[in-house]
């Protein structure tokens, strides 16, 4: 929801109903992950979506008559059959679509998760999927670290929910979870999914240099909060990082540590230190690597630079178990001579060590494409 949030808004505030539908669970090879939506505002205007076109047609129909009935669905869509025209998912996937009305009445709540969602709040949305009584389907809770509010339709399901999603929230998961019709555990008949919206992981660039520059660019573009930090007051520049969230002048490896002091480095984290420069990187690898784990830490420089680096950190006293969390020399090999070619080269890294890719040509595997789809299936069950 988050992506079509600003289109939801003129209509919600002005007191008319939208259709939204949402990926609720996956299966094989979907092309969205849960919780990615697709809006059919008052007017009839698609926003976002939810299998990358190969059923937005079906959905769209789907919406609008939510839209216009007030009566939410739970529908799956599978893999293509030999009619060219059916509807269905030509990649073989198989997903579950929530469609709901949305509208200030069915959720009033909307607003205030607009706003710690602007704020960089974590928060959590709860939904009613699957209820054997149709009036609860589509009733939501806002889940937030100190507080639960609205209503499914009992109070011992606002409790069991509202309970169990704050670990969810905490981790910053998305999934179903199931209860008996009245938020009994360890029983069936309603199903709720559960979406979290966390502040944007950071990516932390240490190095004012043009290659910091590019990974800047990118890294906001993928999503990442990017700070750019650097000792050298005359290359930490605003001008110089428009794409930067932030630009730090300051010692790298004091930064680091600050910000692990405040709790602002967490598992989504990524590092990247470009100063290759002994002074600069060896106090910062210790710092980062010493740390709590972060998703990934890697650092630019020759092969030459990094065999000097790796004695120097054992010198320092990091051990294998530590070592072992360096991406040194960082990147992929794509043959990357540029600096924006060597920004995609790392984050070509970054994005395979997420999803557990093995960095090879697609046409040479046989396995599936989407790495994570058994831990993701897990989860939702």
């Amino acid at each position: 929801m988050r992506d079509v949030l600003a289109a939801i808004m003129p209509d919600w505030r002005e007191g008319r109903t939208a259709g939204l539908a949402t990926v609720v669970r996956t299966f094989k090879s979907a092309p969205r992950l849960p919780g990615a939506s697709m809006l059919v505002t008052a007017a009839g205007e698609a926003v976002g979506s939810v299998s990358g076109g190969c059923v937005e047609g079906a959905v769209y129909e789907l919406a609008s008559e939510v839209r216009d009935s007030g009566v939410p669905e739970l529908v799956r869509y599978g893999i293509s059959d030999d009619d060219a025209f059916a509807v269905g998912l030509t990649c073989g996937g198989i997903i579950d679509i929530f469609v709901e009305p949305v509208s200030r009445q069915r959720f009033a709540e909307l607003d205030g998760v607009r706003q710690d969602i602007a704020d960089e709040k974590r928060v959590g949305v709860a939904t009613v999927i699957e209820h054997p009584d149709s009036a609860w389907l589509g009733r939501h809770l806002v889940v937030r670290p100190d507080r639960v509010d609205g209503d499914l339709g009992s109070e011992r399901a606002n409790s069991a929910v509202g309970d169990d999603t704050q670990g969810y929230l905490a981790a910053g998961r998305t999934g179903i979870l199931s209860y008996g019709p009245d938020g009994e555990r360890l029983d069936s008949g309603m199903r709720v999914f559960f979406t979290s919206y966390a502040p944007p992981p950071r990516m932390l660039v240490f190095g004012a240099i043009d290659f910091a520059s590019a990974l800047a660019r990118l890294g906001s573009f993928l999503g990442y909060r990017v700070t750019v930090c650097d000792a050298r007051a005359v290359f930490a520049t605003p001008a110089r990082f428009p794409d930067a969230a932030e630009v730090v002048k300051e010692w790298p490896h004091r930064y680091l540590a600050g910000q692990q002091e405040q709790g602002l480095v967490d598992e989504r984290t990524v590092i990247c230190v470009l100063t290759h420069d002994p002074k600069f990187d060896i106090p910062l690898l210790e710092v980062a690597l010493r740390g709590r784990p972060v998703a990934f830490v890697g650092a630019m420089g020759s092969r030459r630079t990094h065999e000097d680096r790796i004695r120097r950190l054992r010198e320092a006293g990091l051990g294998g178990t530590e070592l072992a969390r360096l991406h040194s020399p960082v990147g992929l090999d794509l043959g990357a001579r540029t600096p924006e070619e060597t920004a995609v080269s790392i984050a070509a890294e970054i994005i395979a060590k997420q999803w557990k890719g093995s960095g090879q040509p697609l046409r040479r595997l046989e396995a599936r494409i989407h790495h994570d789809e058994q831990d993701r299936e897990q989860q939702q069950v």
